[in-house]
């Protein structure tokens, strides 16, 4: 799994991968997908315009490689909230769920790449890996809530419990949300957990 830490730091021979990567995030956030170029990394990283063929054969595999880092740090910021939690199944789906919109607010860039772009290849083992393992987070949240393993009738509550989450960090980062701008982080964490709280699936019947 990649590990890439934020802010500049020079590049170091045998460290070409990690310092694309981190020249990519800062790409991204600068110029969005749209004016994302392998050579404005390779720029950035402090490199030939033909060194990043090393590693990524175009700008779309790097930023595969890019989302697959994104996942990761997604599932850790659910992992954070939830470590932080209560231990009972409903306050752990909804700490889940304030972790997905701490990452989504915090990254929008990385959020937009991940969800919005069809550029990142999800054939891409890594990345298929990464993804699956932030979905799955979700499916057992909301399983133990249910207290039911069985995902397919748990469908219509994964897809609640993901549309309520993604819907408020999408507004959140489009800034639709202007009536919560003013408020602390805390008053918000409180507004979030009541929202979320609302599509938290009923237990079904032993």
């Amino acid at each position: 799994m990649d590990n890439i830490e934020s802010g500049k730091r020079p590049y170091h021979h045998g460290d070409l991968r990690q310092a694309l990567l981190r020249a990519a995030e800062e790409e991204l956030k600068e110029k969005g997908i749209e004016g994302f170029t392998l050579r404005g990394c390779a720029k950035r990283a402090g490199v030939s315009h033909a060194a990043p063929a090393h590693h990524f054969r175009d700008a779309d595999a790097l930023l595969t490689a890019l989302a697959a880092v994104a996942y990761s740090r997604l599932v850790a910021a659910m992992n954070a909230r939830q470590a932080e939690a209560e231990e009972d199944a409903a306050s752990q789906l909804v700490a889940l769920g304030l972790g997905y919109i701490d990452f989504a607010t915090a990254e929008p860039a990385l959020f937009k790449l991940m969800f919005s772009s069809d550029r990142p290849d999800f054939s891409d083992p890594t990345l298929g890996e990464v993804a699956t393992a932030a979905y799955k987070a979700l499916v057992q949240a909301v399983c133990a809530a249910r207290g039911s393993e069985d995902e397919e009738a748990a469908a219509p509550d994964i897809a609640a419990a993901w549309a309520m989450v993604h819907g408020i960090a999408e507004l959140v980062n489009a800034g639709q949300l202007r009536m919560l701008s003013a408020l602390g982080p805390g008053k918000r964490k409180d507004i979030y957990s009541a929202l979320l709280a609302r599509v938290l699936p009923k237990k079904q019947p032993d």
